[in-house]
């Protein structure tokens, strides 16, 4: 079949091309902006790339456009397809109707930890010689692809539920139909197609209906989003788990920053030890839900503690850039308070565990389309809590202050609009020891790499 993708350069829809291409379709596609890293995997895996939306990007001969979500009416080429009647499909149809049909599939859904949980649940089941496919919002850094088909009947998506096209505004993930399903968490995100968190509850009960009785669903304890979904109607085993007496599945921390816990079942018959190089209590929530969905195609516990041993975890989660000067520069793609505030919060427990003293530096672009719309700005403040300064930048799309939430911080902070005040900024605050923290969902600039680069000429004496 003759493939073109419009948006191919998305995370997403990158992957979904890759694993076109390798079920041995012709593919091709085009996108606003073709970049790094998505358009070299596609340049490798021998994908033909056209920048812009011009229709005569579109082969004559194509059997099937496959429109991402970032397309809407008014786009010239989506508008080509709709005059032309060439036969169109969003990408979430494509892969339940291409790829996950007759697959047992485990899907990560959730706020936050969705990209770190599928990377975790795909490695287990690596490492346990099941060769899962999976498709993930993100590079594993143990795979160093986002996507492939995989050797077995098991693949591990990341259930994103955001919409899935302009003309299918259900969330992407009721096109899964997992067997196992993992609920992380829930909490209001994506204002700009959602009017609150009770709609959003609403989509994700639509997910619960797909899960068969013979699966598994999977959640922590006291998220009460995540019960509210339940009580619409639920009519597959749920496993749950939490620190507390009563679960299914108890975890304790044996080190203070998480970088070991232990996991056993209620009653006490299956127990397993994790010792790893991740840190933070959110970490530890993310590997007992993947070890817990992984139990359920028929991993042990103890199996699942030895490959989370050697989980290399994923890019742009805590990605170390680079230590230039005894100063550590990290990566992160947390934007929501919530997820700012626990990656910040693991940073701070394993600063303390190491006991050499230095300071957090955080460095944030708060630039979703929730925060273009405000949603959460009163909560940004608190969220850098765990830091010892906070360094904020002001995109273009943001038309509320960050100087105002840098002033109603309980730390020192400051906010800026050029990235060179910032590079200058963070450089002259920072000294060996310190630990800075990149967080943004988008390109920042080239942020991390750049204050790396800048730091290293400071402490070589050089100019920035």
């Amino acid at each position: 079949m003759r493939l073109h993708i419009l948006g191919i350069c998305g995370t997403f829809m990158g992957s979904l091309a890759q694993l076109a291409k390798e079920l041995g379709h012709q593919v091709s596609g085009s996108d606003a902006g073709v970049y790094p890293p998505m358009s070299d995997q596609l340049a490798s895996a021998g994908i033909e790339l056209s920048e812009g939306f011009d229709p005569a990007n579109i082969p004559a001969d194509v059997d099937l456009v496959i429109i991402g979500n970032a397309m809407s009416r008014g786009n010239p080429s989506v508008e080509y397809v709709l005059d032309r009647g060439i036969p169109y499909m969003s990408g979430p149809q494509w892969l339940g109707q291409y790829v996950l049909q007759r697959r047992w599939v485990l899907a990560v859904s959730g706020t936050h930890g969705k990209t770190t949980t599928s990377s975790m649940l795909a490695w287990i089941l690596e490492y346990a010689g099941m060769k899962p496919g999976f498709l993930i919002g993100g590079v594993p850094q143990n795979f160093a692809v986002s996507a492939r088909l995989g050797d077995s009947p098991f693949f591990v998506i990341e259930a994103d539920e955001y919409d899935t096209a302009f003309f299918d505004k259900r969330s992407k993930f009721v096109h899964y139909q997992p067997r196992t399903l993992i609920l992380n968490n829930l909490e209001f995100d994506h204002a700009d197609i959602f009017p609150d968190l009770a709609a959003i509850e609403r989509q994700f009960h639509h997910l619960l209906r797909t899960v068969p009785a013979s699966g598994q669903i999977v959640l922590p304890e006291q998220e009460a989003a995540l019960e509210r979904v339940l009580t619409m109607g639920c009519w597959t085993p749920v496993t749950r788990f939490g620190q507390a007496d009563g679960n299914d599945w108890q975890w304790r921390l044996e080190k203070a920053d998480a970088s070991e816990f232990s996991v056993r079942s209620a009653d006490g018959s299956l127990s397993a030890s994790v010792h790893w190089s991740l840190t933070g209590l959110h970490n530890v929530r993310n590997a007992v839900a993947a070890m817990l969905a992984a139990r359920h195609v028929g991993v042990a516990p103890e199996v699942a503690a030895e490959a989370l041993g050697q989980f290399a975890s994923v890019k742009r989660r805590m990605e170390l850039v680079g230590e230039p000067g005894g100063i550590r520069v990290y990566d992160d793609f947390a934007h929501h308070p919530t997820a700012i505030a626990t990656t910040l919060e693991g940073a701070r427990a394993r600063l303390t565990a190491d006991g050499q003293g230095g300071r957090i530096l955080a460095v944030l672009e708060p630039r979703s389309n929730t925060m273009k719309l405000g949603v959460h700005k009163h909560e940004l403040a608190a969220s850098v809590s765990a830091a010892d300064h906070a360094f904020w930048f002001q995109p273009d799309n943001i038309q509320w202050s960050l100087a105002d939430v840098a002033a109603a911080g309980t730390v020192p902070a400051d906010s800026f609009t050029a990235h060179d005040e910032l590079v200058a900024a963070v450089v002259a605050a920072a000294r060996p020891g310190d630990r800075i923290i990149v967080m943004s969902n988008g390109g920042f600039g080239g942020m991390p790499r750049r204050l790396a680069a800048a730091l290293t000429a400071a402490t070589a004496g050089a100019p920035a």
